[in-house]
């Protein structure tokens, strides 16, 4: 595998040798000071081009990359000049997601802590800080947002048992899966916020939960997984009831917002009702 001075003296050179490439920059996690690298961690890479149509239309510049095992392209659509992004992962496991921009628009690339520049040709860009993860912390939820979440969590368990009585195994865990964990994982990372003064990066999709929640809750939340077997699926609900009461409950109290206990309790009498009529 390609080690990281190799990759990117691949990507410097092409930059340097194609003169419609007028800046580069690295960020994601390659530059974030916090992440230690392994060989899964890829290359986000931004070419700031005259012209990204051109590296669109003639594809042949992957090659000089390295053989590829798979790659998927996209066109983003960003002030009505779409630019595309092409994600490569070739045959040695090194990933690159290099996106083609406009080089007279770099101005709002920059907005991103984890961004480090390598080349710009024109000296274009202003003196960057170093890279950090201060765009991505978790920041202080509203009262608002805190009352949705929670309310989220407990109606969409409601669905989920739903699913499981009516025997609708895919809408079921639809619901737990994505529905109500994208909630709980949302509810987690305020709570480790609250507890760290709102200077914590939990990650996409909560990716490092396990670093910062107390192992009880950390072994609650596992248990929140289950395969298909129906009675699996409802002990999962009921351990989201009880990590939803137990995150929402210390939060609200370092928030000053009220956790909404009567819904809770009445949501689950229903629930264990509900499992211990249907849940065979």
């Amino acid at each position: 595998m390609r080690n990281e001075r190799e990759v990117l003296s691949l990507l410097l050179d092409f930059a340097r040798e194609d003169d419609s490439v007028r800046a580069v920059l690295l960020n994601g996690s390659r530059v974030n000071p916090n992440l230690t690298h392994d060989r899964f961690t890829d290359y986000d890479v931004i070419f700031a081009v005259t012209d990204p149509s051109r590296f669109l239309l003639d594809q042949s510049w992957i090659r000089r990359f390295g053989e590829l095992i798979m790659m998927q392209q996209n066109i983003i659509d960003e002030l009505t000049r779409p630019w595309p992004i092409f994600l490569m992962l070739f045959e040695d496991g090194v990933r690159i997601d290099l996106s083609y921009r406009y080089a007279d628009a770099i101005d709002s690339y920059l907005d991103d802590s984890l961004t480090k520049v390598l080349l710009d040709k024109d000296g274009a860009i202003p003196v960057l800080p170093e890279p950090s993860d201060s765009s991505y912390v978790t920041r202080r939820p509203s009262r608002s947002e805190y009352d949705k979440t929670i309310n989220e969590i407990w109606w969409c368990l409601t669905n989920a048992a739903k699913g499981l009585c009516r025997q609708e195994l895919p809408y079921a865990k639809f619901m737990l899966d994505t529905v109500v964990r994208d909630a709980l994982v949302r509810l987690l990372s305020w709570h480790i916020g609250s507890r760290a003064d709102w200077q914590v990066n939990v990650g996409k999709a909560g990716r490092w939960l396990r670093q910062y929640l107390p192992e009880e809750l950390w072994q609650v939340y596992v248990a929140t997984y289950a395969d298909a077997d129906t009675k699996h699926n409802w002990a999962a609900i009921m351990e989201v009831g009880k990590l939803t009461r137990a995150a929402g409950k210390e939060l609200g109290k370092r928030l000053g917002y009220e956790y909404p206990l009567t819904d809770d309790m009445k949501v689950t009498a229903y629930l264990r009702q509900l499992m211990l009529t249907e849940g065979s």
